[in-house]
Parts: C-alpha cells; structure tokens; sequence
C-alpha cells in the first residue's frame, strides 16, 4: 500500500438508520430520538450518534481500504461538530503508515458533511489483509 492513498463513502442521515443504530446499541438517548426533548437542547433539533458517524469509518476500512479481512486495532475519535438528520456525511480514510513486516495500517479518519464542516476527526489502525 502506498502513503497517501485513501477511499471514502457517502451517507445521508436518516430517521430509520437512528433509531436502527439506537436498538443496535442500547443508546436510546432522547437527543437521538425525541424532536421535543433536543428541540430544547443546544443544538434545538435531533442529532445523530457520534459513534454512528464513526462506525462510516469501520465500513470505508472493512470495504474499502485495506478492504474485506481487515481487523481494527484502534481507532481515535474527535467529535468536532453535531451531525442532523439529512446531512449528506462523507466518511474518508487516508493511509499514514504501512508497516508492512506486520501488515499494520495507520489512517488519518475524518468525516465531512456537505457545507464542508468536519464532524470527526482521528486515527485508525489496523492489520490489513494480505495484498
């Protein structure tokens, strides 16, 4: 794998993939899915799990980059900005470092919505599949 390399996948915010990402989780949280009780939030209307941003980075990596085998290692999150219901989120890795002896990846994360806003930053690594 070459330095610089990366993939993406886009995803529209829906009310469906919410609350399937909340049964999945156990992450009821009323802020994900009662629009009267996050209308009188901070951010005055519902907003997406963070962790359901995230796991668009697990999908570019299990699919994408290095591809189907890979195995996460770990994974750095920072949620810079709320996702709502309808944004348009495009989930990107890039390679860093590529130990290649152990096949170990290391991606620069981010996920960006469609005003250009990032919403989550970090760092994955992982063991990549063999090439």
């Amino acid at each position: 794998m070459e330095i610089g390399t990366s993939a993406q996948r886009e995803y529209t915010i829906t009310d469906a993939m919410i609350r399937a990402f909340a049964e999945a989780s156990g992450d009821t949280n009323p802020l994900h899915l009662d629009d009267a009780y996050a209308a009188d939030t901070q951010f005055g209307q519902r907003i997406a799990h963070g962790m359901l941003t995230a796991s668009f980075i697990s999908a570019v990596l299990a699919n994408d980059l290095p591809g189907p085998g890979t195995i996460y290692l770990g994974q750095e999150v920072k949620f810079k900005a709320p996702v709502f219901l309808g944004d348009v989120v495009t989930a990107t890795v890039e390679l860093t470092q590529f130990r290649e002896d152990k096949r170990i990846a290391t991606f620069k994360t981010t996920c960006v919505k469609q005003d250009g806003t990032t919403v989550l930053e970090g760092e994955a690594v992982v063991i990549s599949p063999p090439l």
